[in-house]
């Protein structure tokens, strides 16, 4: 039985921990979004100087936007490595 709960543990922490990896994935897209969209935000000022003010507010909106999915992904990886509810269901199961 020990052995069991041995395995077990090993494969809900391992599968824990990859799974907060994969989630990890998901900051790259922010990353990437934003800085195409402040790109296309010089370019459209270096075009119309006299609109930068509405430019501007509107790529701080969307870069805003943008950094929650990151965000997101943050917390979902947090959760699978810290505050797990299988892990803890699991070691109910085995009886500690």
């Amino acid at each position: 039985m020990d052995e069991m709960k041995i395995l077990a543990e090993g494969i809900v922490l391992g599968a824990s921990a990859l799974g907060a990896g994969t989630a990890m994935i998901a900051g790259l897209g922010p990353g990437i979004g934003e800085g195409y969209c402040g790109g296309k935000a010089v370019e459209a000022i270096g075009r119309q100087p006299e609109a930068s003010g509405a430019i501007t507010r509107t790529m701080i909106i969307g870069d805003a936007l943008a950094e929650t999915t990151g965000l997101y992904a943050l917390v979902i990886a947090l959760l699978l490595l810290y505050a797990n509810p299988i892990f803890s269901k699991l070691l109910d199961s085995f009886g500690n």
